[in-house]
């Protein structure tokens, strides 16, 4: 590790790989945010913790498995003249479950169910979300590292990045799982954003890849106009007051 600090390509490769890991996990801290959303606010802190610790242990785990997690990219099953590999069944599996689960999730606030469901419901529902985080750290991990890897040649370099990556996650997901709470509009359309992501997972896994940038793009711009809206009624709110 010490041999590679004076070399700038190690630094570039570094802060690259880096802010590559940053915005996969972007995804990661929906999920987690949308999830312990159901839960007590000590519960969810918790239930945070534990997430994106795995998440990072899933990371490093599956970088020091380079030869195992090549395999995984290898034709097992064949579909119509479509040759699936273990990570496409992954990627296909994690999928339809974050579009199951968020669309469950809407169901339960258009019908009125939310109230309901939010009230405490003691360890079953934190053990379900955190089985719910594990699931969903084990399909981003992979998704995240595979198309990390080649961007750096040592593997001391990919474990760096994986670890600052996930404590930008761990610092910015406790004020979005907040703000979404205080905001019941900024959870519906957090919601929709899983079934997007679900979606292009789906699509990756039979090999039909849908550009991340058009999908943090639609995020982005949406994700403005809400706060944009969430600021207009705070003013107007301290206008009526």
């Amino acid at each position: 590790m010490i041999a590679l600090l004076p070399s700038p390509e190690s630094w570039a490769a570094l802060l690259t790989l880096t802010a590559l890991e940053i915005v996969l996990g972007i995804d990661n801290v929906i999920f987690l945010s949308v999830i312990v959303s159901r839960i007590p606010p000590q519960q969810a802190k918790r239930a945070r913790q534990i997430g994106l610790a795995l998440a990072l242990v899933f990371r490093i785990l599956l970088l020091s498995l380079l030869v195992w997690l090549i395999r995984l990219t290898r034709t097992v099953l064949t579909v119509q003249g479509m040759a699936l590999s273990w990570r496409d069944i992954i990627l296909i599996a994690g999928g339809l479950f974050l579009i199951g689960k968020a669309t469950h999730e809407i169901h339960a606030e258009v019908e009125g169910l939310g109230e309901e469901r939010d009230k405490p419901q003691g360890t079953r529902s934190f053990i379900w979300v955190v089985l719910q985080i594990i699931v969903i750290d084990i399909v981003f991990s992979l998704d995240s590292i595979i198309t990390a890897i080649g961007m750096a040649q040592e593997l001391v370099i990919m474990i760096a990045a994986v670890a600052i990556a996930c404590s930008i996650m761990y610092a910015s997901s406790g004020p979005v799982a907040r703000f979404i709470a205080r905001h019941p509009t900024t959870k519906m359309l957090a919601l929709a954003f899983l079934v997007l992501i679900g979606v292009a997972l789906v699509a990756d896994g039979f090999q039909f890849h849908i550009p991340r940038g058009y999908i943090y793009f639609a995020i982005a711009f949406s994700a403005a106009v809400e706060f944009f809206n969430v600021l207009a009624k705070r003013n107007r709110g301290r206008k009526t007051d």
